[in-house]
């Protein structure tokens, strides 16, 4: 095999077939997935940016915001630019270890902006369940140990994905069919057991994505009843207003996350394996993409923040969100 050290049957790169199926159609499929690149790069760093210098922005909900902002633009960078060399100069290998540490990356920080949705869905709770304690409850220092512990937990859940891939036999050959290395589909270029990373990756799952999931289930039946119970139409309106933007990010994150992981395992007989791995750059690409968009329309001191940043008038960020 090439690129094999045949004592260790240990590739020395891999290569990276990109959509397998529509290779003709790549330079067409590369277009959408650049511009939504673009998009979601310009987008979170101007979220960032705007974040970080309006100083009425420095609240709990806008620092998470530019939490998952930061972690979608190093999600985006890790995978994408590799695939648009495959895409456009067929520059399909890959280090073995740079695969390795790409697949850490992946699924590291979609981790990570699962958790953070997850933190987001109790700062709303926080905020609307007991507004007069809000400031108090989520401090700067809350704030940052929740954030440090939502990144921890991402690594150290996905750091074994690394290990137990690396130690895999490697003798079928060096090809994967996708456009990044995926920890699934780099282990079924084994030609070894890998039940193990299967299983621990089904763990990982859920101790990641289900836990988070329980959590916001738990925040918004809380956050429903609370707004429920307010004496007001308007009041209830305005209540969960707040936390539209944020359904939204759920909506645009879970469901095409749910439809790779499910499809993945009990689907891949039935779809075809290139709407798997177009799927799968979407779920990559489609949250950092839409997330700033979602948050600009909906949020109206963000929206003010962009006005006054392209127009340099004053607004006023004292009004209601």
């Amino acid at each position: 095999m090439s690129g094999t050290n045949s004592s260790s049957l240990t590739p020395g790169f891999f290569i990276l077939n990109g959509v397998p199926g529509l290779e003709a159609a790549h330079i067409w499929i590369s277009l959408p997935f650049c511009f939504l690149y673009i998009v979601a790069v310009v987008g979170n760093c101007g979220l960032i940016y705007l974040v970080s210098h309006e100083e009425a922005l420095h609240q709990p909900m806008y620092y998470f915001l530019a939490l998952i902002s930061f972690t979608d633009v190093i999600l985006c960078t890790t995978t994408v630019p590799n695939m648009l060399c495959i895409f456009w100069f067929n520059l399909k290998e890959i280090d073995f270890n740079a695969c390795l540490a790409q697949m850490f990356f992946v699924h590291m920080l979609t981790g990570m902006e699962s958790g953070v949705l997850m933190l987001m869905a109790l700062d709303r709770y926080v905020a609307i369940c007991y507004p007069l304690r809000y400031a108090t409850i989520l401090t700067n220092s809350v704030i940052a140990k929740v954030g440090l512990a939502t990144f921890l937990r991402s690594v150290m859940l996905i750091f074994p994905f690394s290990f137990l891939t690396k130690h895999l036999p490697y003798c079928r050959g060096n090809i994967i069919p996708h456009t990044y290395c995926d920890h699934m589909s780099v282990a079924k270029v084994s030609c070894g057991s890998f039940k193990v990373n299967a299983v621990y990756g089904l763990m990982a799952a859920l101790l990641i994505g289900v836990f988070d999931i329980c959590c916001i289930s738990v925040s918004y039946t809380m956050i429903l009843r609370a707004v429920v119970s307010l004496s007001t139409t308007e009041a209830r309106h305005k209540a969960f207003g707040t936390c539209t933007s944020h359904i939204c990010a759920i909506v645009i994150t879970y469901v095409p996350a749910f439809f790779t992981f499910f499809t993945h395992r009990f689907g891949r007989h039935n779809i075809p394996h290139h709407i798997h791995i177009i799927v799968a750059n979407i779920y990559l690409l489609l949250p950092p993409t839409l997330n700033p968009i979602v948050y600009g329309v909906k949020t109206k001191q963000i929206r003010e923040g962009v006005i006054k940043f392209l127009l340099g008038d004053k607004v006023d960020f004292t009004s209601d969100k």
